[in-house]
């Protein structure tokens, strides 16, 4: 899904106006299936694909795939926020990284 494309061009693509394509991407309207679908194309993937946003493994699937699908979604999210946004979003994933950095040194034997 990350294909380098700037909200404004997928919206071009999809035949929406890009503030109407903003507010799918925002989550503050849902598109019809009809919209879904022509988005879904521009962004060379599924209506399940966007819709779906479940990180646990399907049966089968391998650590490496999921981790792997979730940095795919992670890019993708991250490529479509606004400035402001996007550094909110690095400020919380770096709140959570230093969290898990003090819960591992409070594990390790003294």
């Amino acid at each position: 899904m990350a294909l380098g494309l700037s909200d404004a061009e997928v919206a071009r693509r999809s035949g929406l106006d890009a503030r109407r394509y903003g507010h799918y991407v925002r989550g503050l309207h849902e598109p019809d299936l009809t919209t879904l679908v022509r988005i879904a194309g521009v962004l060379e993937t599924t209506p399940d694909g966007l819709l779906i946003s479940d990180p646990r493994p399907m049966s089968g699937a391998s650590a490496s795939s999921v981790r792997a699908a979730a940095m795919t979604r992670l890019i993708a999210m991250a490529d479509v926020l606004d400035d402001d946004d996007l550094a909110l979003a690095t400020d919380h994933v770096e709140v959570i990284v230093r969290h898990r950095q003090r819960a591992a040194r409070k594990q390790e034997p003294q």
